[in-house]
């Protein structure tokens, strides 16, 4: 799955901050939950309209991104 499909930017939603696509909940929480220690599961718990999947995807996406060049 593509980056574009699992995050979404409208500037009409959240002001145009990256959000999972189909939600309300900013990317950069889950980057600030598992910076401050905390674990995918609290994230989830937090934000349940957000699935495990998704995320593992975004993170997965995300670690692509940094290790390709």
């Amino acid at each position: 799955m593509k980056a574009e499909e699992l995050i979404e930017r409208d500037p009409e939603k959240m002001g145009g901050v990256a959000v999972f696509t189909g939600t309300r909940v900013p990317v950069e929480f889950l980057f600030q939950f598992l910076e401050d220690d905390q674990t995918l599961e609290t994230f989830l718990a937090q934000f349940p309209s957000v699935s495990r999947a998704h995320a593992q995807r975004v993170l997965g996406a995300s670690r692509d991104l940094l290790l390709s060049s």
